[in-house]
């Protein structure tokens, strides 16, 4: 299995599986082990899949996260998809979790995850991040702890800088 960074740089073994969309006409069967399912496919299938803690979802970055409703937190893991580093949708879908959803558990980085992206995605509200498999997971503290402080307020501090320091 591959290895998962965590928020204050450390690595695990990642115990979570993505699950791709199935093929038109395909059912979505899920592996017997924790697995990230595409948001829309657990929504349809909620009876199904309600008060499971070895199913989490993925968003895709143009998947809207206020689909997900009062349910937010029913979900153990909900993963965002970075499909390429130019798209920085996923860093909206992260904020808009965090802070207008209330959403309380881990919220993850997946797809084409940097290392320079890693400290942008902290602050959006991300917990954990899956790298790109052809990025030294061994540099990610170092990206993690890079900037000291931020000027803007964002979901891990709710005051900018100015005011912190006038304060």
């Amino acid at each position: 299995m591959p290895d998962i960074v965590l928020q204050d740089g450390s690595i695990k073994q990642d115990e979570w599986v993505v699950v791709s969309r199935p093929e038109d006409g395909d059912s979505l069967n899920p592996p017997n082990q924790k697995a990230l399912i595409p948001v829309d496919l657990w929504l349809a299938g909620y009876e199904r899949y309600a008060g499971r803690e070895d199913i989490g979802v993925w968003f895709d970055s143009h998947q809207e996260p206020e689909t997900l409703g009062d349910k937010v937190n029913e979900l153990t893991v909900i993963a965002v998809n970075f499909p390429k580093f130019t798209d920085g949708r996923g860093y909206s879908i992260g904020r808009l979790l965090r802070e207008r959803m209330g959403y309380q558990n881990e919220l993850r980085a997946i797809g084409d995850v940097l290392l320079d992206q890693l400290q942008f995605m902290k602050r959006c509200g991300f917990d954990t991040y899956a790298l790109r498999p052809d990025k030294d997971i061994q540099k990610a503290a170092r990206c993690l702890g890079f900037f000291s402080q931020g000027y803007q307020a964002a979901t891990d501090t709710d005051t900018p800088l100015f005011r912190r320091r006038a304060g």
